[in-house]
Parts: structure tokens; C-alpha cells; sequence
């Protein structure tokens, strides 16, 4: 399976395990709640749906009763197809969301990762996010060696977006820190306090239903369609993770 597949399974695992939607439903919420997603096209969600109910992961239902909108069927067609997560289902995914390798620090499958964050356990959330910020300062230090030797050739357009790359850059790895920083201190609370955090959650959907969370940014980083995540926000998180 290739790299983009994979972070398209894991996805839709992931919203799947917050309520059963049909094909278009989903569609929708990988454009608008994950941004990196905005390409995908039926093309590619339906094969990889497909390959997800052939695993054993998911089941097709037939929807359009009375008590299911999700599967209405519109104008007398026929009704949609609800996907539904299995058992087996929901255990790929807690075994997807427990990888910290390489793979959850790269530009695409970190936002994704990060968007399911309030589902991750907090020692895993601080290896994938002390990754990224290892993985971005190796760029940088490869950006500022690259400008170095190449300055006195570039024209100065040339150079001013080298230089606005590396920023873009520089601002994700502060952002890394105060999150990391807020993770540490959520942490240290809760020892301070004797506080035990409770298990991940596993089953249904989130309180809303909606199952809101940050958007990846479109420069590799996380949380940027919808504003920057505050330091407080993400203590209270982990309070509470």
C-alpha cells in the first residue's frame, strides 16, 4: 500500500469510528475537516472503502430507513451504502494510532495524525510531536546550509521566497514547542495532583456528533484552517486525556 493510501485508510478509519457515514458524507468530511484531502476524488475513496470492507474493517449497510438520514435515498434512487466500523475495525485503527515512526512525522500524515490527537494517548502524542520538530529543524538546517552557499547566485525574488520558506518552517517548530511545552505541563499537574489519566475513547461518537478537531495546515502543519491551537487549550486536552 502506498504512503498516500495508507493515510487515506487511516482516515477513514478514524472517522468512521466516530459514527457511520455513507460515501458522500465522508467525502465531505475528509475535504473539510482534513484538509490535505481537498485532491481526493470518488476515484480514490471508493477503491480504498472497497479494500477496507474486504479486510474485514468495515461493513456495507444498505441505508434509508425511516431512522437512518445518513442513507436517504434521494428523488426514488437507490438508497446510499452506510459504512460502518467493525470490531476488527476499531482495533486497526488504535493500532494505527499507536505507530510514532517516521511515516506520522512527514508533512501529510502529520496533520492527519494530529486531527485525531484527542484520541491518541499523551505518550504518543509527545513521541509524534517531539518527531515532527526533530524532523522540521533537520530541514531548516538544511535550508539555512543551502542559502549559505547559494546566496550571492539567487536573484532576489529567488531568495526572498527561500527566505519565507524557511520561515513558514521556523514558525511551525515554535509552535511544536509550545505545544510539547503544554503537553509536559498537563502531565505535571496530574502527577502533582495524583490523577490518573483515563483510557482513550473507544467506542461511539464524539459528543457533538460533529467530531470537530483542527485542520491541517496547508504548509505541512496542523491546526491552521482553523486558527492556531493556544497553549491552554492543549493543557486542558491533556488534563483530560
Amino acid at each position: 500500500m502506498s504512503r498516500r493510501s495508507g493515510i487515506l485508510e487511516f482516515a477513514i478509519l478514524g472517522l468512521l469510528r466516530e459514527a457511520p457515514m455513507h460515501g458522500y458524507e465522508l467525502r465531505k468530511r475528509l475535504n473539510t475537516s482534513l484538509g490535505v484531502f481537498r485532491a481526493f476524488s470518488y476515484g480514490s475513496l471508493y477503491p480504498c472503502l472497497k479494500t477496507l470492507v474486504a479486510q474485514g474493517w468495515l461493513t456495507e449497510e444498505q441505508g434509508g430507513g425511516p431512522d437512518d438520514p445518513r442513507g436517504a435515498p434521494l428523488s426514488g434512487r437507490r438508497a446510499r451504502i452506510v459504512y460502518r466500523l467493525t470490531a476488527e475495525g476499531k482495533e486497526r485503527f488504535a493500532e494505527l494510532l499507536a505507530q510514532t515512526g517516521p511515516d506520522a512525522w512527514e508533512d501529510e500524515h502529520f496533520g492527519v495524525r494530529f486531527a485525531f490527537f484527542g484520541q491518541t494517548n499523551r505518550d504518543v502524542r509527545m513521541r509524534v510531536l517531539e518527531g515532527r520538530r526533530s524532523r522540521l529543524e533537520e530541514r531548516l538546517d538544511k535550508m539555512r546550509a543551502s542559502m549559505a552557499r547559494t546566496r550571492e547566485k539567487l536573484d532576489d525574488y529567488t531568495l526572498e521566497l527561500q527566505r519565507h520558506g524557511m520561515e513558514s518552517v521556523e514558525r511551525e517548530v515554535r509552535w511544536l514547542d509550545e505545544l510539547i511545552e503544554s503537553e509536559r505541563e498537563g502531565r505535571e499537574r496530574r502527577d502533582q495532583h495524583g490523577v490518573s489519566p483515563p483510557p482513550a475513547q473507544q467506542d461511539g461518537p464524539s459528543p457533538d456528533g460533529g467530531g470537530t478537531r483542527p485542520e491541517p495546515s496547508s504548509d505541512g502543519g496542523a491546526g491552521h484552517g482553523q486558527g492556531p491551537v493556544t497553549k491552554r487549550e492543549i493543557a486542558d486536552n491533556t488534563e483530560n486525556s
